[in-house]
């Protein structure tokens, strides 16, 4: 009996860390949307204003921010705006697309990478969006976690 408890007790620890490897979900009760997070960020917490949360990987230099807003316009009017004031700031834009129902981008800024996303909610006037930014270094790593991310986030309760 003491070792079979013996053994369990050393299956456990010796799996504890694969159990590091799975990723958590973040749903926004207050905009209605969902979205994967990778292993090994960690949450700031719900934003005052429950908009969204800010999602870290410290020693990786990597950062998730997802949070949702209302449109003034239209989505694609939000991602034009969105790529001014990045260029504005010295990034230079690499990729861009828009549709109706979603945007996305991708920019440079000296050895930084930026990748925005955002979504239209079930509302019609409100969005949802996730900005990851990370190292150029880690950009073929980043490639599994923004294909997992992407394929997660959407609206919940249409």
């Amino acid at each position: 009996m003491i070792m079979r408890l013996t053994l369990l007790l050393l299956a456990f620890l010796v799996a504890s860390p694969a159990y590091g490897q799975y990723w958590d979900y973040y749903e926004n009760a207050r905009f209605g949307y969902g979205i994967d997070v990778p292993p090994d960020y960690v949450g700031n917490g719900e934003s005052d204003n429950g908009d969204g949360q800010m999602f870290y990987n410290l020693e990786a230099e990597q950062g998730l921010t997802v949070w949702g807003g209302q449109m003034a316009g239209s989505l694609q009017a939000e991602a034009t705006l969105v790529a001014e004031t990045l260029a504005g700031q010295g990034w230079t834009i690499t990729e861009s697309a828009s549709t109706p129902q979603w945007s996305m981008l991708a920019a440079m800024r000296d050895h930084r990478v930026l990748v925005q996303r955002s979504i239209l909610l079930c509302d019609g006037a409100s969005y949802a969006a996730f900005r990851a930014e990370f190292n150029i270094r880690d950009q073929n790593a980043m490639s599994g976690v923004l294909q997992g991310v992407s394929r997660s986030f959407a609206p919940i309760g249409c």
